[in-house]
C-alpha cells in the first residue's frame, strides 16, 4: 500500500497567515503541520509516500522535508497541483504513483491524536472497494455527513444543512486502484471542484465501502484560525502520532 498527503489549495480561510506560505508549513506547538499527516502514514507501515502540494511555496516542502531520511524513509514523492480543484483532483495525480496499488491518503491538515494502523490492516484484508473513517463532532454540517445503518454507511451528504448523524467524514481515506477509474467518472460540483464525497458514494452504491470510528481526538486544524489555535493546544496537552 502506498500513501499520500494532500496538501495543496490556497488556504483563503487562514488569510493572512497563508499570504506568504502554505497552510500546511503553519506551525502545530512545534512543528510544521506537515509532519503529523506525514506521520500518521509512517506509523502505519507505509513507506512509499508521495506530497501533493500547490501554490506558490511548493518548493518549500522540498526543502522541509527533503527525500525524507528525517523521518526514517527512503526517498519521497512530490507532484504539484494547479488552482484548486478538489481533494479528488489532487489524489488523481497520484495515479502513476499508486501504480496499481492500495492507497492511504491524509488530508495535509487533518490531524489525529492516536494511530491508524488496525484499520489500515482491516483494509489491506479487504478484497477491493474502500474504507472511511468517521468521528462525532459539535458541528458535523461543516463536513461530509454519513448517514449510517447500524455499523454500515449507506450514503455521504456534503455540508449538509440537516445533518442526519452527528458524525462527519474525516480526511484519511483508504483506496483500491479502482479510485481512479471512479474519478474520471466524476462531473465538477457547483464549486467547481471534483469532491472526494462523490468518490466515496460511487463505492458505497457499489456496496464496497466499510467504516471505522476513530479512536482519540481529531481536528481539521487548517479549516480556521480557531481550529488551527485548538491544535496547537490540542497537540499540548496530550500528543499526537508520537511528535511530542
Amino acid at each position: 500500500m502506498k500513501g499520500v498527503v494532500l496538501a495543496g489549495g490556497l488556504g483563503t480561510r487562514l488569510l493572512p497567515l497563508t499570504k506568504i506560505t502554505n497552510k500546511h508549513l503553519l506551525p502545530i506547538f512545534d512543528k510544521p503541520m506537515i509532519y503529523y499527516p506525514l506521520q500518521t502514514l509512517i506509523n502505519t507501515g507505509i513507506e512509499d509516500i508521495m506530497i501533493v502540494t500547490g501554490g506558490n511555496n511548493a518548493g518549500d516542502f522540498l526543502r522541509l522535508l527533503g527525500n525524507g531520511k528525517q523521518f526514517g524513509l527512503k526517498d519521497i514523492s512530490y507532484t504539484y497541483q494547479e488552482g484548486e480543484g478538489g481533494i479528488a483532483e489532487a489524489l488523481d495525480l497520484a495515479r502513476n504513483f499508486a501504480d496499481g496499488e492500495k492507497v492511504l491518503i491524509v488530508l495535509g491538515d487533518n490531524i489525529i491524536e492516536k494511530n491508524i494502523i488496525k484499520e489500515k490492516e482491516e483494509f489491506e484484508k479487504q478484497k477491493k472497494g474502500a474504507k472511511i473513517l468517521i468521528k462525532k463532532v459539535p458541528h458535523p454540517s461543516s463536513f461530509g455527513v454519513p448517514e449510517l445503518e447500524g455499523n454500515k454507511v449507506i450514503g455521504i451528504e456534503e455540508k449538509p444543512e440537516n445533518p442526519k448523524t452527528d458524525h462527519a467524514v474525516i480526511g484519511i481515506y483508504m483506496y483500491d486502484s479502482r479510485v481512479f477509474d471512479i474519478i474520471k467518472t466524476l462531473e465538477r460540483s457547483d464549486r467547481g471542484e471534483l469532491e472526494i464525497t462523490d468518490v466515496n458514494n460511487a463505492y458505497i452504491k457499489d456496496g464496497t465501502m466499510t467504516c471505522s470510528v476513530l479512536d482519540g481526538w481529531w481536528i481539521d486544524a487548517g479549516s480556521s484560525p480557531e481550529n488551527l489555535a485548538k491544535a496547537t493546544q490540542l497537540v499540548i496537552k496530550t500528543g499526537a502520532n508520537n511528535l511530542t
